[in-house]
């Protein structure tokens, strides 16, 4: 491959391998699939999880969600609550383009949805809380509550429950890993039929992240998984056990562009690895990427246009020489990135722009 570096590389084969493995999961357990597009914020790939059988497409903020309904992207949840009155005026903007599902996990912004929507209907779901302790109510007492307020609600039908169990990245053993997935999907299970003993039906209950999807998803009365970093996996999951390396479909090409007697450095720094070592407490990553065929070498120090790698006598890398390397976290390192350089048994068949790049608001 003849490319500029640092280049961003899609494994064309290996990414839809891992898409074939979320879907023929979702099929087993006869549950949705409604992935998540933050990892590769790619209108091109969820088109493919779309067509794969996907319901739709989970997203983090209300600029992911325009750009995949201007994507031709028709069903959306937004995974993120909104609360204040110029994003609720966006997102009923919005809903008269595509099917929106919202966010809600306090009175004040399932008032603030009413408020704008009272002569409309927008469908919302209820963040849980399993145990990341980031946005969520608690399971049960706490979920009824607002559940009640919100069914008051004009403007609103609540039809459904979410989680994430992002501390499960955190890991420190398989076991440990398990037990959060299964709290994860208890969490909303439980907490659904204790709405529906109240009379509010509770049609879809939500869970999902990448290292627990394969076991909540298989908890009875899950109706629905959102994996999002699965379509490409990375080094944190390799660090799990939830992934191999030649599982991993992104990779960053970079160039030696120089070479001591101590280190070799290469012109990926933190603006194409990013400096982050793991995601909620993770700490089984070794450097800022794992460098493909040299597992002795480690990425040791980043500063923005530079990666340091020390090396001893017997390294054969030489100047100009190119490695890919496998990234600690795929979705922060998608998002440095302005294309994908799309490879299948490395030719290069296509360029996909990072639509959603940048989409924090």
């Amino acid at each position: 491959m003849n490319l500029d570096t640092p280049s961003l590389l899609i494994q064309q084969d290996t990414m839809e391998r891992n898409l074939m493995s979320m879907v023929g999961f979702a099929q087993s357990q006869h549950i949705a699939l409604r992935p998540h597009i933050k990892t590769h914020k790619s209108v091109q790939i969820a088109r493919r999880q779309v067509e794969e059988g996907a319901v739709g497409v989970t997203v983090a903020k209300l600029d992911e969600a325009e750009v995949m309904v201007d994507g031709g992207i028709e069903d959306i949840f937004i995974a993120y609550p909104i609360t204040k009155k110029q994003k609720v005026n966006r997102l009923k903007e919005l809903t008269k383009r595509a099917n929106i599902i919202a966010s809600v996990d306090s009175e004040v912004g399932a008032k603030a949805l009413s408020d704008t929507f009272e002569d409309e209907v927008l469908e919302v779901w209820i963040k849980v809380n399993s145990g990341l302790n980031r946005c969520g109510v608690e399971p049960g007492e706490e979920t009824v509550s607002l559940a009640k307020y919100i069914a008051a609600l004009p403007g609103l039908e609540l039809t459904g429950l979410y989680t994430h169990a992002g501390h499960s990245y955190g890991a420190k053993s398989n076991e440990e890993r398990k037990r959060i997935a299964k709290y994860e999907a208890e969490s909303v299970v439980k907490s659904a039929k204790a709405c529906e003993v109240e009379g509010i039906r509770i049609r879809h209950r939500s869970v999902g992240a990448t290292p627990t999807f394969m076991d909540a998803g298989k908890v009875k009365g899950v109706t629905e998984i959102r994996p999002g970093n699965a379509i490409f996996y990375d080094m944190v999951q390799v660090g799990l056990g939830i992934a191999e390396p030649e599982d991993c479909a992104l990779t960053v090409l970079a160039t030696v562009v120089a070479k001591h007697s101590d280190r070799i450095v290469i012109d990926a720094g933190s603006k194409a690895l990013s400096l982050e070592k793991g995601a909620h407490g993770n700490e089984s990553v070794v450097g800022f990427g794992h460098v493909i065929g040299y597992p002795s070498l480690v990425i040791e120090r980043l500063s923005e246009e530079h990666g340091v790698i020390p090396i001893n006598e017997q390294c054969d890398l030489e100047v100009n020489d190119t490695v890919e390397i496998i990234p600690n976290h795929a979705c922060v390192v998608a998002n440095l990135f302005d294309e994908y350089v799309v490879c299948n048994e490395n030719e290069v068949v296509g360029n996909w722009p990072v639509d959603a790049r940048g989409g924090v608001k």
